[in-house]
Parts: C-alpha cells; structure tokens; sequence
C-alpha cells in the first residue's frame, strides 16, 4: 500500500489515506503502534477488533481490506470515509443538531448496522457521534469496534464498558446483558442529534464522571419543541431504565424498532440496498475535522522491548487481505477485465492458445517517428563480408 497522505493521531491511534498499489484503490490505514500496544496491554483488544471486523460485512459498518504489521506498528486497512464524525456535523455546521428528515436517516442507517452485527451475536457498546463516520456520498458507518465481543449463543455477558454519558444503566451497574446497551446508545444519538446536546449532560458542562452516571441511572431526560411526538416517543422507549422495557430487546429485536413511527417515511428494502439519496452530501472540497495532531508530536514509548511471545501474537494479527472486500476490490476495480475477453463461443483467446504464434511487439509512438525520420538498414540486406577495394 503506497501511504498518500501524513498520519494523524486521534486517541491512541494514528490514521492516514493509503491506495493500493495493484489496483488503484482508496483506504484508510489505522496503524496500531506495536510498543503502545504492549505497554497498554491492548493485545487482546486490537486482535479481537480485527477478528470482528473480518466477520462483518455491511454498507453500515466499515469494512477491513486487509491487516498487515511492519517493523513497528499494526495495520488495519479500512473502508475510508471523507465526510467526517458525526460529533463535528452535529456541533460545528451551524445551529447545533439536524432537521427531522436527516435525524431519520442517520438513525435508520445505524439501526441497520446495529441489526448486521447483532446478526453475528456482536454487541457493539460503544455508540456515540464521534464513532458514526460519513462517506463521499453521505450514508454513515459505524466505526472503531474496539469494544465490541462476540456474546455466546443463549448467554449474557458482563462489562462496565463505553463512553461516559453514552453508557447503559445496566453497563454502568455492572450487570448481566447483551444486546441491551447498543439500543440505548441508538436512543442517545437521536436524542443527541435533533437537541444539538446529549441527553444526561448540557454541551460544554463540566461535570464528574460519577454525576453523570447518576443521572443516567435516576433521572429522566428533558425535551425541548425541537422533538416532534415520535421523536420523543423513540427516544423515550430506547432510553428506558430496564432493558425488559426497551425498544430493541424485546423478541422481535430490530425489527421492532425499525417499526417505530418515526421511521414512517423510511423504505428499509431500498435503504439496505444503498438506493435511499441522504439529505446531505458532504462537499468534497471541505475538510469535516478540526484540527489534529501529527502523529510526530507524540512522545516515543520508552522502556519497552519486543520479543518472540509479540511475534506470536503478530502473526495471528497480520492474516493479509480478506476475503469479500478483495473481490470487490477486484470488480469494482476492473483488475482482471482483460482476463476476461474470450473467442467464438468461449474458445479460448489467441493470447492464451498456445498452438498459436505470439503477436508481434507494437511499436512505440517513439519508435514510430524515429522509424519515419530515420532510415534504418535492414539486417536482411546487410552483406556479411564487405567487398574489398582493389589496390
């Protein structure tokens, strides 16, 4: 992969645009440092992200291309996606939050992505805005699932993980669940993106981790004349305290919120189809970010060295492309189209019979003129002994 464009440091990752060199193709390159990684004790976490990631294919959900390690970091080779976070679309185009229609449409499509990996028994617990990425074209993905786990076919599962203000009640209690959190998240983001503010903290408040989290588990959300009646309605049943009462985790899942009515006006069959036009394209020539850090200014880390045990654990990580991404590289493409030229009736090609005589070289635009303006003799007429001159 040829590096087009200098990293830049978000967290504890570094990302950049990449283009493959065979094909021509765009990505996004996510480098994970190895030495970061080992001090951090975040083997376990990067090898489980790239293990869920080769298992989902969805338009809602980036995809992984391919994994690779060099000298000194992992590589997670990405869909890339232009149009930036959700975060920034959210606080920094104007008055914050969206219209109705766009609200709909970013919701649908995450609560698509969401059904895709809850398909594969993945909970993803970590929604919010900054982890919703938008394409050239504007339809969203759901990124960063560095926190999502696979949950066991009949069981439940146990972590206080996520996003403060984001987290579940039953996350934040430490109690038994798995599908429960990622439908409050999607009550979150609606909440979020038609108030232009999360639903348990004001934008900009300071305020301790553990209020937060007391609000989450005591308090009911306000809402302002921005919400319209089904607005309100979703984010009322998504935000419910008991997961036994949530939108999303009764038997019929997804399907249940999808069937909400403020998804009236949303065609699902064309949505999953990629057919659905987003109320907003990003303009290609504008730069949806603010400013980030060159990965240069972060400080080396020291004190940490390799060994044979880290390459056991690279070698499960850089597993090289995978699978359907490669052959829709491969179409989309057009890398092998000239493979794909048969004679009469599919008989095999001139160029690959190898009963016939290879074609002759073309000549060059350059040999060509030269050929026009220059006489050149021809080795048929050229006489192996000259003749000599009489004294």
């Amino acid at each position: 992969h040829a590096i087009l464009q200098n990293c830049k440091a978000a967290g504890n990752v570094c990302v950049c645009a990449c283009q493959v060199r065979a094909t021509g193709k765009m990505y996004a390159c996510k480098k994970l440092e190895k030495k970061r990684i080992k001090k951090r004790k975040g083997e376990a976490m990067a090898l489980n992200e790239k293990q869920i990631l080769e298992k989902v294919n969805s338009r809602f959900v980036v995809s992984l291309a391919y994994a690779y390690e060099t000298k000194d970091a992992l590589c997670l080779v990405l869909t890339i996606m232009n149009g930036g976070d959700l975060k920034f679309h959210i606080y920094n185009m104007g008055t914050p939050g969206f219209e109705k229609e766009r609200v709909q449409f970013y919701a649908a499509e995450i609560c698509c992505g969401l059904e895709h990996l809850h398909r594969e028994s993945i909970v993803y617990r970590d929604l919010k805005p900054e982890n919703i990425l938008l394409d050239d074209n504007g339809h969203i993905r759901i990124s960063d699932l560095g926190l999502a786990i696979k949950v066991p076919d009949g069981e439940q599962i146990r972590g206080r993980v996520g996003t403060v203000g984001y987290m579940a009640p039953e996350v934040i209690n430490n109690e038994r669940y798995s599908m429960s959190p990622d439908w409050w998240g999607l009550g979150c983001l609606i909440y979020e993106m038609t108030a232009g503010r999360s639903p348990f903290r004001a934008r900009k408040e300071r305020v301790k981790r553990e209020e937060v989290e007391k609000r989450v588990q005591e308090e009911e959300e306000e809402y302002s004349d921005k919400f319209t009646e089904d607005t309100k309605g979703i984010c009322r049943m998504l935000l419910a305290k008991d997961p036994k009462q949530r939108l999303g985790c009764q038997a019929d899942g997804g399907a249940g919120v999808k069937a909400h009515p403020f998804f009236k006006n949303i065609n699902f069959k064309r949505l999953e189809a990629g057919i659905l036009e987003p109320s907003f394209v990003p303009d290609p020539r504008a730069v949806y970010c603010k400013d980030v850090l060159d990965i240069e200014q972060f400080s080396t880390v020291k004190g940490v060295n390799l060994d044979q045990t880290d390459n056991d654990f690279y070698s499960k990580f850089a597993t090289g492309s995978v699978s359907i991404p490669w052959q829709n590289e491969m179409i989309e493409t057009e890398c092998f189209s000239d493979l794909n030229v048969f004679g009469p009736q599919g008989t095999r090609p001139p160029d690959l019979d190898w009963n016939q005589p290879p074609e002759p070289p073309r000549r060059s635009l350059l040999d060509r003129i030269f050929r026009r303006h220059v006489r050149i003799p021809s080795t048929s007429t050229t006489e192996e002994h000259p003749r000599e001159h009489n004294s």
